[in-house]
């Protein structure tokens, strides 16, 4: 499981099949449940915390996962609200406006999506595959996701 080069094939794309790592295992959480968006945050934040929790890997998060995810909402949300640029000289008071996202948020928003498997590369790199249910590799579809290539790890987890 790496997490840097390029993002692997999915498993019917490779050509060869090598044996692959056992991962370590421990006792897992019983079943989380996402913890509530709230109802303040932005828009941008309060969707992209929705659609973490509608998608396939989110099956696999722990509460901590959960706690990263919140945090990583709240931040897009303080982000993306109008903020304190400055002092009126007159009045004293604060000038608040909407600014830019920063460059460095941007990067660090997305360094912890990636150890959340927000995208398939991640996923991929992770060694867990989405599929839409009932649908071929090929085709696309709206359906839920399920999880492939890591259901035995969770079945094992689970006993």
């Amino acid at each position: 499981m790496g997490s840097r080069g390029p993002t692997p094939k999915r498993s019917e794309e490779l050509r060869r099949r090598n044996k692959g790592s056992k991962p370590t295992k421990g006792k897992a959480a019983t079943k989380v449940k996402p913890p509530a968006a709230k109802r303040d945050w932005h828009p941008i934040a309060k969707n992209w915390y929705k659609a973490l929790a509608e998608s396939g890997q989110s099956e696999y998060y722990e509460p901590s996962d959960w706690a990263m995810a919140q945090i990583v909402a709240e931040s897009i949300h303080r982000d993306l609200e109008p903020q304190v640029v400055g002092i009126a000289e007159r009045t004293g008071e604060a000038v608040v406006e909407k600014v830019p996202m920063k460059g460095a948020s941007l990067s660090a928003y997305l360094k912890a999506m990636t150890a959340l498997m927000v995208s398939e590369g991640d996923r991929r790199r992770a060694g867990i595959e989405l599929e839409r249910a009932g649908q071929d590799a090929n085709e696309s579809g709206e359906d839920k996701a399920k999880v492939v290539a890591m259901e035995k790890y969770r079945k094992a987890a689970n006993g």
